[in-house]
């Protein structure tokens, strides 16, 4: 009987790893996704857009949830003089999660 509660708990906390390591890819390649999206409205590409985007990934480090992105990604905006809202970003955040996870799905195919 007891081995059995083990089992049952060591295929609940594989579950659980399992779906935070996926919860972090998604994010992060959504992240990508975000910042090569801004790259391309300041005009970057190539290198600079691969390394802009790399930016946005790094800026999800800091803290939890999705306000360091955010706020890293407005003020880029800002700098830059682009008409881009707050609400845009998240609306683009949004999208940018399902296409993520979608893409994260098929690689694992």
């Amino acid at each position: 009987m007891a081995d059995s509660f083990n089992d049952r708990r060591k295929g609940f906390e594989e579950k659980f790893r399992m779906d935070q390591d996926l919860q972090f890819k998604v994010t992060s390649r959504r992240n990508k996704l975000l910042g090569q999206w801004l790259g391309e409205r300041f005009g970057l590409n190539g290198q600079a857009l691969a390394d802009y985007a790399t930016t946005v990934v790094i800026a999800d480090l800091d803290k939890p949830g999705d306000e360091d992105v955010i706020g890293k990604v407005m003020a880029d905006i800002k700098e830059h003089g682009i008409s881009i809202s707050e609400h845009d970003v998240r609306a683009k955040l949004a999208d940018l999660g399902g296409v993520a996870q979608t893409q994260i799905m098929d690689e694992q195919k």
